[in-house]
Formats: C-alpha cells, sequence, structure tokens
C-alpha cells in the first residue's frame, strides 16, 4: 500500500497545499488572494449570459467578478438569461472558467457559495490524512512549486529521461533510454516514464492533449495501453489508439489554473512578496528565540509586502533596500 503525505501553509497572500505519494509529489493546490472567488474549481454562481459564441455551439456568461467571462459549453443559454450553474474548470490563459448548467437562475450575477478550500480539497486527495501544517509544510511547498515548474524527470536507475512540455496545441512527452538497452529494459522504461508523465503533469495542473512519444518501435498495444491507463487513471481521461510511429496519444481533463499561470497572478511584486513573506514565516516557524526577524527587499516589492507581513505578528518587521533585485529577498535578525 503506497504512503501518502499531505502539507498546507497558509502563508498571507496564498494558501499552498502539496501531495505525495510513496515521496513523489501529485498535486499541488494554490489559492492566491485576490483570485475572484466565482472563478474556482467547484463554485456555485449565478450568471447572466452575455453573447452567444459564433462558430461554437457555447455562451460567454457575465460573473459578476473582475476577468474574462465564463464559457457555458451546449446550445443552451440564449443572451441575457440568468442561469444556476457550478465551474467545473478554473480560467487559463486568457480564457475564462468553464461552466455547467444546473438550472435557471435569479438576480444579478454573483457568488452562491465557493468551491472547496485548500484544506478541503487535501482531505478529499488525501482521505484520513492529517496535513503537516509546520515548518516543514512550507519547505515541501516551495519544493513542489520548484518541481512543478520542471519540464524533465531523471529516473537514474532504469537510465530514462522523461520530458514534458507544453504547447499552445498539445503537451509532448518524450521518453528516452540508451539506444542498446534490451526489449525488457524499454518496456520497464515505459511503464516508469508513463507513471512519471502523468504524475508531473498532475503537479503541472495541466490537461488538454497528450501525446507521448514512447522508447522503441513495434510497441505491443495492449501491454502500453494497460500501462498508460493505469498512469492517467481518471473518469474523463479519452485514449486514443496507439500509431505506427510509436505516439500514444490522450486527452486529459482541465480543472485547476495550471501552477505556472497560478504563480504569476497578479503581476511580479505580488509574486515576489509572497516569496519573501513565504521565507519570513519559515525563519519565525524555525527561530522562535529571535525577538524580531526582518524581511529586506526592494521598495516596490516592499509596498505590497507591507500589509502580509504585518499579518505574520510583531515579530515580522519589513526594511527596503533599493540594491536588491526585484526578485530577491533576505530575512535577516533585527537586533535593535
Amino acid at each position: 500500500m503506497s504512503e501518502v503525505e499531505a502539507w498546507l501553509d497558509e502563508t498571507p497572500g496564498e494558501t499552498r497545499g502539496a501531495v505525495a505519494r510513496d515521496g513523489r509529489f501529485t498535486h499541488l493546490l494554490i489559492h492566491r488572494d485576490g483570485t475572484p472567488p466565482q472563478h474556482r474549481l467547484g463554485a456555485h454562481v449565478v450568471g447572466r449570459v452575455i453573447e452567444r459564441a459564433r462558430g461554437l455551439d457555447a455562451a460567454f456568461v457575465d460573473l459578476g467578478c473582475d476577468g474574462p467571462p465564463g464559457f457555458l459549453p451546449g446550445k443552451s443559454g440564449a443572451v441575457g438569461e440568468r442561469l444556476d450553474l457550478e465551474v467545473t474548470a478554473e480560467p487559463r490563459e486568457a480564457k475564462g472558467p468553464t461552466l455547467r448548467r444546473i438550472g435557471a437562475g435569479e438576480g444579478v450575477p454573483r457568488l452562491l457559495s465557493p468551491g472547496p478550500t485548500v484544506r478541503e480539497t487535501l482531505a478529499a486527495l488525501a482521505p484520513g490524512v492529517t496535513p503537516i501544517e509546520d515548518a516543514g509544510a512550507i519547505r515541501a511547498v516551495i519544493e513542489a512549486g520548484q518541481e512543478a515548474l520542471t519540464d524533465h524527470v531523471a529516473v537514474p536507475d532504469l537510465g530514462l529521461d522523461v520530458a514534458v512540455q507544453r504547447t499552445r496545441a498539445l503537451i509532448a512527452v518524450d521518453l528516452d533510454l540508451a539506444a542498446d538497452a534490451s526489449r525488457a529494459a524499454r518496456d520497464r522504461a515505459n511503464r516508469r516514464g508513463l507513471q512519471e508523465a502523468a504524475r508531473l503533469i498532475g503537479l503541472k495542473g495541466w490537461g488538454g492533449l497528450v501525446v507521448v512519444d514512447l522508447i522503441g518501435g513495434a510497441q505491443d498495444g495492449d501491454k502500453i495501453m494497460t500501462a498508460a491507463r493505469a498512469a492517467f487513471d481518471g473518469p474523463q481521461v479519452a485514449f486514443g489508439p496507439l500509431s505506427r510511429f510509436g505516439l500514444l496519444q490522450l486527452s486529459l481533463p482541465w480543472s485547476r489554473t495550471p501552477v505556472e499561470e497560478a504563480l504569476r497572478r497578479g503581476g511580479v511584486d505580488l509574486s515576489a512578496a509572497i516569496a519573501g513573506v513565504r521565507a519570513l514565516r519559515l525563519a519565525l516557524l524555525e527561530d522562535r528565540a529571535a525577538p524580531r526577524l526582518t524581511l529586506v527587499i526592494t521598495p516596490s516589492v516592499a509596498a505590497v509586502a507591507a500589509p502580509l507581513v504585518a499579518r505574520l505578528g510583531p515579530r515580522a518587521a519589513l526594511r527596503q533596500d533599493a540594491v536588491f533585485a526585484p526578485d530577491a529577498h533576505m530575512v535577516v535578525e533585527d537586533r535593535s
């Protein structure tokens, strides 16, 4: 039975949750302050149809908040109609959230109930597991964030390299192994490569068409499809046939905003401020003897960070230093 771990970090400005299975991160959740609650997965809203999408069986919907309108697939929804809706996929790129019609709605566009919190989502992803919330949680979510931004996974014991890259059209996965590897070694590497690709794509929060370039030719189609279905497990995952060129195609549902986009939300100053505040919070938890710890950052970022630092309590302080790069910070003990 696999071991499941969960972490929760509620740093001012941004809440993160992470889940790992057998020591490998599988999920990273990011809720950044200021994100409209109408855009979060599972939110229940009233929306007003503002436009039918030309060439598509879909409608654009005003949700009563800033940002792009929601997208409602299907023929239902005349312009001006009020609808009761659920968010089934969060915004990505310039696209608004995807919606599912529940029924007729009444009144102005508005939020009826928010989607699950990070804590609630962790409970669903890791049932029965109490999330760690101490300094270790901060280190874990930082590590998960760094891994989610990588595009390569190495498996040294198999000599396997897995590359995962997203384009506008699809997600490309390349599995690579030494050319002189045996058939048995290639089979093992393909199985493990599919597992690692599925894990990394899930950690990144990506969906859409996935094309996997498998190792070697003349694949055993049944074995590959069995391994792929085990790796990319989910009720809405659709698999295409294995091509004669050794390419596997499948489609994954979108659900959350991709991690790389979530980490840019609000602009570079906010992202830098949250990174600095998270580092300060970690230092405060690890050094409880210091009477006061100070976050040193550049002035433009300090203006954004000031209210967040204030939420950390009287031991937290902030100092501006114009010498610092916009994305740099330092935590020092205040001996004054």
